[in-house]
């Protein structure tokens, strides 16, 4: 998996296109992530607690890993690559060529 937790990402298919924003957490077995405020579904949440309310609330779903590309600096969507600089590997957006 090339993209990792709190990296900016751009969503470039699906009902959210356009959408830039944090990835929360993310799913390699099955090649997800979950992007901060995208792909809301509500969904039915039960009373766990006196004091928790429970009902239908807001929750992000996944998204497939190829619907999102990486934001770099300059506000680009670009692939992200790998490249071994000194013996570690580190990773670069394609477009720039700039390391993450």
């Amino acid at each position: 998996m090339r993209l990792k937790k709190d990296d900016t990402v751009k969503i470039i298919a699906g009902k959210d296109k356009g959408v830039v924003g944090k990835i929360v957490k993310v799913d390699p077995e099955h090649d997800r992530v979950y992007v901060q405020g995208a792909n809301m579904v509500s969904k039915a949440m039960k009373k766990r607690t006196q004091q928790d309310k429970g009902g239908i609330t807001q929750v992000e779903a996944a998204l497939h890993v190829s619907n999102v590309a990486l934001v770099t600096k300059g506000n680009e969507a670009t692939r992200v690559g790998y490249k071994v600089e000194n013996g570690k590997k580190v990773r670069y957006a394609k477009k720039t060529g700039e390391e993450i």
